[in-house]
């Protein structure tokens, strides 16, 4: 069982930054692979940024590619999303989610453990 807290979230004016966290409790954390998915109103949750259970395989959607940087550090149980030249379509409630398999994965359903989401703004 694993169970995910992200904080990090916020109002930010276009062309700013944040920092996302998602904090993990369990001691298998590392064998997981992470991923962090976004929502927003009247859209389909999509993936953003998912990194493999050791770090070396990353992925990231289109819209945030050379913007966005996943990372993790296995030995304090977190993940995290730097999100750079943010833009207003950016704004969705930001979610972390865990992947059993440990293996990079874009689709929901792969996952089997998810956060209960922070909200990002990005005023234009």
């Amino acid at each position: 069982q694993v169970q995910l807290v992200e904080s990090g979230g916020g109002l930010v004016p276009a062309g700013g930054s944040l920092r996302l966290s998602c904090a993990a409790s369990g001691r298998t954390f590392s064998n997981y692979a992470m991923g962090w998915f976004r929502q927003a109103p009247g859209k389909e949750r999509e993936c953003v940024a998912a990194i493999s259970w050791r770090g070396k395989s990353t992925y990231y959607a289109d819209s945030v590619k050379g913007r966005f940087t996943i990372s993790r550090h296995n030995t304090n149980n977190t993940v995290y999303l730097q999100m750079n030249s943010l833009k207003p379509e950016d704004t969705a409630v930001y979610y972390c989610a865990a992947d059993r398999d440990g293996l990079i994965s874009r689709y929901s359903d792969d996952y089997n453990y998810w956060g209960q989401g922070t909200q990002v703004t990005v005023s234009s």
